[in-house]
């Protein structure tokens, strides 16, 4: 990859946070990779819209560690008001062309309402091998038109914990869910074809957890397709929810196909799923992005 190389951790030459290796990568000018060594890197991390083109390289998912733990109803010092939800996360991702692999993004605030771990407003960002980890709202893909793809990756939470308005892959990625609630929320725009879409994943939920719904619509026409996955998680009957919004129930675009599972069964499923439309190829829905080649 073109650019320089900047490291976080211990040492001479290394940076002490991550946000100060990715202001030293920006003030360069050029596309760069930041490898962060093990530990746990406390704060947020923001890439701004001006970024180049970054790669963010951990140790593994299980020794790099970015975690920081905001919340919505939390002061913001600066202002005096709420975080917000968008305001909580732990890293925001607004600039193009940003990869991550082999690091846990994480917000441990806790069960405290909408805490994100991850924000993407930026298009074409790729993770790979990335813990998302979080309760409420742990990945939020903000913006409608951008894209987003993630390949074996794990992501934990309870309600709403995949959620926003933009394209995105999941491959073999594991889904957790800690607490009974929704794993998706999405708001996909009706002109825009194609929403979350997950791709032989794996749902499952910690002891104790009684009823997962696969997702609910935020907004009208939000689009979310499960293929070819593995329920493992206690998923409820109905697969879907309405959000108490009766009108969704003719815009949501919710579609299974080729499941498994004792989740999977479509028998009982709400009667409103979309089960008809062909499950749409890499080529469809990332065009002639490929970051992982």
């Amino acid at each position: 990859m073109a650019g320089r190389v900047f490291d976080v951790g211990p040492g001479d030459g290394a940076f002490a946070t991550v946000q100060a290796a990715v202001d030293a990568a920006i003030a360069g000018g050029d596309a760069a990779e930041i490898r962060i060594a093990a530990g746990t890197w406390r704060g947020v991390v923001d890439v701004p819209p001006e970024a180049p083109a970054l790669r963010l390289v951990g140790a593994g998912a299980d020794l790099t560690r970015i975690v920081h733990d905001h919340y919505a109803s939390r002061i913001d010092p600066r202002t005096g008001e709420a975080f917000g939800t968008y305001g909580s996360a732990t890293m925001f991702v607004r600039a193009d062309d940003f990869h991550a692999e082999a690091l846990t993004i994480a917000n441990d605030a806790g069960a405290v309402g909408q805490a994100v771990a991850l924000v993407v407003d930026g298009t074409r960002a790729s993770f790979d091998r990335v813990h998302l980890l979080g309760h409420q709202d742990t990945l939020y893909l903000r913006k409608a038109g951008t894209r987003a793809w993630f390949r074996d990756c794990r992501i934990e939470g309870t309600v709403d914990y995949v959620f926003g308005a933009a394209t995105a892959l999941f491959e073999r990625c594991a889904l957790h869910s800690i607490g009974d609630g929704y794993v998706t929320a999405p708001s996909t725009p009706e002109d825009q074809p194609h929403g979350f879409v997950f791709r032989d994943c794996t749902l499952t939920a910690a002891p104790g957890v009684t009823r997962v719904y696969l997702g609910r619509p935020w907004r009208p026409h939000g689009a979310t397709r499960f293929d070819g996955c593995r329920f493992d998680a206690p998923i409820s009957a109905e697969g879907w929810h309405d959000w108490g919004k009766p009108g969704s129930r003719d815009t949501a675009r919710f579609a299974e196909h080729g499941n498994s599972g004792p989740g999977s069964a479509l028998h009982g499923r709400v009667p409103w799923l979309r089960d008809r439309a062909a499950a749409p190829d890499t080529a469809t829905l990332m065009q002639a992005w490929r970051p992982f080649e």
